[in-house]
């Protein structure tokens, strides 16, 4: 965490270093500390605070550590800490309300750069230089204001852009398991995702709570294949304080909000892992002695999530957009878990990593018979006119192929009639070459289109139920027109 400081000449609070994150005048200045409790301070006496307001707290060393207000409660606030309280007591500790929420400078030159939570830099870069500041907290997007999603983001992944269309404005989250590589698909979308219709386009990448590994794995990826010039990271480790672990997304949202709706620029947020996110927020709510709700995160977790995920979209008066992927590990592979089954709730659809497959080394192991994408009818305007009728024959046909290898199991192949025996054939070779095309390989949308023709074309055409015959005709390898 950076060292804080005034500058008595501006009146203004500012990161030591490079931080990018600034706060604002001083106002009144409190000693009568009640008790700390984890990251917890409550202070007593205090008059005209507001919700998530910093504060700079003094020891008795003259050190100063920054926090905000959680809770004000009449004459009584509660402050969470940024950094580490260990060592702190209530003797001799001064609070100091600045008056100000925690804001961010933003510009275009972050684009390229990695900062840590607290908006600083970390990639040895020089100082940013910001255009302007804006408060990270942020707000839903006003319905009012919001307008229909359009077009698509081609990631390279067939899997997702085939089957699960990801569409400019929608929010698609990534629904993981423990030791499920989540973080080699978040890293090859991030590199891969691009628009074709010569909009600019960057990605922002926030993640919370993640191991050091994890962390140089995404940096040094980044930076090895080139990605990082059309993107800005945000990196909280899970050695890094808590609170930064919850400002990671409202900041990595905030700076797409001035890239999509200042700089009519198409972005793409990835969050990883919202659970991490989730996990924060039930120690805060600990801290604070709130009533838990389902095991033991807080009551208000829906609403929390949703001020995240509703910052995705378009606007009116603007030609960018956010599109939103956030990552979450589903606790014991539970589908049912609360992080999951709320973010069900608010975003569009689902895309799922599965166990099986990947223990049959399919990379990346995406279960697309429970993936879902609920805007891709919006996304089938503006891509091929074979796409919608192919994904609908595609998926039709490994549905029933998984059925068969399943009555497989049971009776044995050689009980299966010669149709079976195709379509079993067919999901054998649609999880090999399909879904398993490998975290390195990048296909454009008619390459996949074009390897899904071929997956089923030893199929009669009689079985191509899904399929109008004059798209067959137009498409089909074996029955085109001359």
């Amino acid at each position: 965490m950076p060292q804080f400081f005034v500058d008595n000449s501006a009146n203004v609070f500012k990161i030591r270093g490079n931080s990018i994150l600034t706060f604002f005048e001083m106002q009144k200045t409190y000693d009568n500390i009640e008790s700390i409790a984890g990251p917890i301070l409550v202070v007593d006496g205090v008059e005209g605070v507001k919700y998530e307001e910093l504060v700079e707290v003094t020891t008795t060393t003259g050190e100063k550590r920054m926090g905000k207000v959680l809770e004000a409660n009449g004459d009584r606030a509660m402050v969470q800490m940024f950094e580490d309280p260990r060592g702190l007591s209530t003797s001799g500790l001064k609070a100091k309300f600045t008056g100000k929420v925690a804001q961010l400078g933003v510009s275009m030159d972050m684009l390229g750069r990695i900062f840590n939570g607290a908006g600083k830099p970390i990639d040895g870069g020089a100082e940013v230089l910001a255009e302007k500041t804006i408060d990270i907290s942020g707000v839903a997007i006003n319905p009012y204001s919001r307008i229909l999603p359009t077009g698509y983001i081609q990631t390279g992944v067939s899997s997702l852009d085939v089957m699960n269309t990801l569409v400019r404005g929608q929010k698609l989250p990534i629904f993981t398991g423990a030791g499920l590589p989540h973080a080699e698909l978040a890293a090859q979308i991030a590199r891969q995702a691009k628009v074709n219709d010569g909009s600019e386009f960057a990605v922002v990448f926030g993640a919370m709570g993640v191991t050091f590994e994890e962390a140089m794995f995404f940096q040094k990826d980044f930076e090895r294949t080139g990605a990082i010039e059309k993107a800005t990271l945000f990196i909280n480790t899970a050695a890094d304080p808590v609170v930064e672990r919850i400002a990671v997304p409202r900041m990595a949202l905030s700076y797409a909000e001035y890239l999509a709706f200042e700089k009519n620029i198409h972005v793409l947020v990835i969050l990883t892992d919202m659970t991490n996110y989730a996990e924060a927020l039930r120690e805060v709510s600990a801290s604070r002695k709130e009533v838990p709700g389902r095991r033991g995160y807080p009551g208000y977790l829906y609403t929390d999530l949703s001020t995240i995920y509703e910052r995705a979209g378009r606007v009116k008066g603007s030609t960018g957009s956010i599109t939103q992927m956030p990552i979450l590990s589903m606790p014991e592979d539970d589908i049912t878990h609360p992080i999951p089954d709320l973010t069900g709730y608010i975003t569009e659809g689902q895309f799922v990593l599965d166990r099986g497959l990947h223990q049959q080394k399919v990379t990346p192991p995406v279960n697309v018979l429970k993936s879902l994408s609920r805007l891709i009818g919006v996304a089938m305007k503006a891509s091929r006119e074979d796409h919608s009728k192919l994904k609908d024959q595609l998926f039709a046909c490994y549905a029933r192929g998984s059925e068969v290898r399943e009555l497989a199991v049971v009776l044995g192949e050689s009980s299966l009639s010669d149709i079976d025996k195709m379509y079993l054939e067919f999901a054998n070779q649609y999880e090999k070459q399909f879904l398993g095309q490998g975290f390195d390989a990048e296909r454009t949308l008619e390459e996949s289109l074009t390897l899904g023709w071929e997956l089923i074309r030893p199929f009669p055409i009689e079985e191509l139920k899904r399929i109008p015959q004059d798209i067959i005709e137009k498409y089909h390898p074996d029955q085109k027109k001359a």
